[in-house]
């Protein structure tokens, strides 16, 4: 069992810096991209407040089929453009939606969520999968949240494909 002593309080660039090397310690020499998506999604669900869903999407074809996440069952299939996932999915580019309400074509897979943070994990130029966090809460992700998250999908990148 892994535990990190990921302290609370501080300002986001270093909590995320903190969260980025125990992301590096999880998955070090493992080579399978399941079990580093399952402990990516577990380390996010832990030490990220106030998110009622932490996971990944993976890229299949024009689509985003579900990989392993925390938090309620989900949507298992979103196409390339649908939501906010296939929006990161189709335009390679970092979702950061302040309420999901207002955003066209939401995919409401937890009538709780609020706001949403979407980070595409691209490799040699194409998306391999999205990083998925939801909060019930409105307005809760920044560009310091997407900042630290772009930083995780980097490390990701090479260790999640197949």
């Amino acid at each position: 069992m892994y535990q990190f002593a990921i302290a609370e309080g501080q300002d986001k660039p270093a909590f995320y810096h903190e969260v980025a090397d125990a992301l590096e310690a999880l998955t070090a020499g493992e080579p399978d991209p399941i079990a580093n998506m399952a402990n990516a999604a577990a380390l996010l669900w832990e030490y990220l407040p106030d998110l009622n869903w932490a996971g990944f999407y993976r890229a299949q074809g024009s689509e985003l089929v579900l990989g392993p996440f925390q938090g309620k069952a989900a949507c298992i299939r979103i196409p390339f453009g649908k939501g906010v996932c296939g929006a990161a999915a189709a335009t390679g580019e970092t979702q950061v939606v302040a309420d999901v309400h207002a955003f066209p074509g939401h995919i409401a897979c937890d009538a709780a969520s609020a706001s949403e943070l979407v980070v595409p994990v691209v490799r040699d130029g194409k998306v391999i999968a999205v990083i998925d966090l939801d909060s019930p809460s409105p307005n809760r992700f920044d560009r310091e949240d997407a900042a630290g998250v772009e930083r995780l999908a980097a490390i990701l990148a090479g260790r999640i494909g197949e």
